[in-house]
């Protein structure tokens, strides 16, 4: 079991980043690696070239090569990543958009229905929310959260759904509870982590 711990966040000091080191923590022994999406300048910006490729023309640019081959490397994939507008960072998406790509995420030769590519990995979630939960279920958000990223990305490419664990009000001055969400949530997604990994060695 090998593990990918990505970040979508500008300040090394956020809670975003303390949430992946603890997660990192608990999965010592996996040996984790981290993609600090902003710290590594990941271009998210879907171009011309990027659209030629989609187009079928042309090949991957390098730098979405070297994710797609850190992805390949891995069997789990866990986003830490805040919510803005309800929704994932510019960067997390612009990632999802240029290396989940035709060809290596999904086949879609137009003959038939498109066909996932990407069963060998597990995706877990750790969305940071400055709302409770009551107010993310009353606005109708965790049902268009899973629609868009676990069914609409983690189904489409054909990904196992790992664990969604939401830290609530991520922005309280209640430091003590914020870290109780916090550890909370870390466990849970660490533990679902072991869980899948005996299941594939189980079916092996």
């Amino acid at each position: 079991m090998t593990v990918l711990i990505v970040t979508a966040h500008p300040d090394q000091g956020s809670l975003t980043h303390h949430v992946a080191d603890r997660l990192g923590g608990l999965l010592e022994g996996q040996q984790p690696q981290f993609a600090h999406l902003d710290q590594e300048q990941f271009d998210p910006r879907f171009t011309v070239e990027d659209r030629r490729l989609y187009r079928g023309a042309g090949q991957p640019q390098p730098s979405v090569l070297r994710e797609q081959e850190r992805l390949d490397a891995v069997t789990d994939v866990v986003l830490v990543f805040p919510l803005y507008w309800w929704s994932m960072p510019a960067i997390l998406k612009g990632w999802i958009d240029r290396v989940f790509i035709g060809g290596w995420a999904f086949d879609d030769d137009g003959d038939g229905p498109v066909r996932p590519l990407l069963q060998h990995l597990t995706m877990h979630l750790l969305p940071l929310a400055g709302t409770e939960e009551e107010s993310i279920r009353r606005h109708g958000y965790a049902t268009s959260f899973a629609t868009q990223i676990e069914q609409g990305i983690i189904g489409f490419c054909g990904m196992r759904h790992g664990t969604t664990a939401f830290i609530h009000e991520s922005e309280s001055t209640d430091r003590a509870a914020v870290e109780a969400a916090v550890v909370a949530a870390t466990t849970r997604v660490a533990a679902g982590i072991r869980r899948t990994s005996l299941d594939a060695r189980m079916v092996g």
